[in-house]
């Protein structure tokens, strides 16, 4: 069990997430940065998927009701047993009675947190993460608050000292760089609109969660004069309802782009200008405000060539941690 003293922000249980429900309006949830998440359960000994705690910019205090094994990955913000500082992708032990606490953030937006055992919340829908505007899953559906005594499932845990290698470890560049797919909707921009979206500067707007990302400052887009199609809104970016797939690129009114994410609706109004591949969906997660990020053009060949190289080096760290 874990007490919460202190619940940092916006902290919940997260996992893999749900899958099979996105086409009732049921997002699949889980971490945003899915390889920290699988990282930290592995330097613990548990299942890649089992639940952590995602905490974003600011840690939480826990008391331990039992002994564990503990690794914190993601952001980088100092770790503290008891007011001893701990190593970041790196397991450790925790005893009954002994406190986990976090300093300032120095880089990244969001820290992942296994206990050996998993955060043994009920499944809801066959996952433990929370939605918490649905009210679904995690911890009553909600993000932790002070007072919250969280369950830990059984399991002796990993040794202390395991470590991720820095080398095997995924980090925004400066600027960070997020490939795109162009989209269904392309064809509604001009062709210098196309181009200045790609080669402009943009910076993560204060309006970025769980749902999805802003970017604000690059140039207006311009689109190609059409007539609005029945059922659509009036502003050129509007189209008739169509589905979104994750990482799609909204840009409503053509003017600050937004990348939905775990959390995000199924559908809506808006066109979309590409789609964030799936191997930078990780990296979004750790995207603070004000951060300078541009959107780089890519064939499917180069998506799905990204997508391999994201599976081998999470297999590197697999063989990393057996060895």
């Amino acid at each position: 069990m874990l007490k919460v003293s202190t619940p940092g922000l916006a902290t919940t249980v997260q996992d893999l997430g749900r899958p099979g429900y996105y086409h009732l309006g049921i997002p699949l949830s889980g971490g945003m940065d899915r390889f920290a998440l699988r990282a930290a359960n592995l330097l613990v000994g548990n299942d890649e998927g089992a639940a952590v705690l995602e905490a974003v910019f600011m840690g939480p205090q826990l008391v331990f009701g039992e002994d564990a094994t503990v690794a914190v990955t993601g952001a980088e913000l100092p770790v503290l047993v008891d007011g001893k500082e701990q190593v970041t992708w790196t397991s450790f032990a925790v005893k009954k009675g002994q406190t986990l606490s976090f300093g300032f953030l120095r880089s990244g937006a969001r820290i992942y947190i296994a206990v050996s055992g998993g955060i043994d919340v009920p499944l809801a829908l066959g996952s433990r993460s929370t939605y918490a505007i649905g009210a679904l899953g995690g911890f009553k559906g909600r993000p932790i608050a002070a007072g919250d005594e969280l369950p830990v499932g059984a399991g002796k845990g990993a040794a202390a000292g395991r470590n991720v290698p820095e080398a095997l470890r995924r980090k925004p560049g400066q600027p960070a760089e997020l490939r795109v797919l162009p989209g269904l909707y392309w064809h509604r921009i001009t062709a210098e609109a196309g181009r200045q979206f790609f080669a402009d500067t943009w910076k993560v707007a204060p309006e970025a969660d769980r749902m999805g990302y802003r970017f604000r400052g690059g140039k207006p887009i311009e689109f190609v004069p059409h007539e609005q199609p029945f059922g659509a809104g009036s502003d050129p970016s509007n189209i008739v309802d169509a589905c979104y797939p994750y990482g799609s690129i909204q840009v409503p009114g053509g003017t600050e782009p937004i990348v939905l994410h775990r959390d995000a609706v199924s559908g809506g109004g808006y066109f979309m200008v590409g789609t964030v591949i799936s191997a930078d969906m990780d990296l979004i997660g750790q995207l603070q405000p004000h951060t300078p990020s541009r959107f780089v053009e890519v064939t499917m060949d180069q998506a799905l060539a990204a997508r391999r190289d994201c599976k081998a080096l999470l297999a590197k760290v697999r063989e990393a941690l057996a060895a």
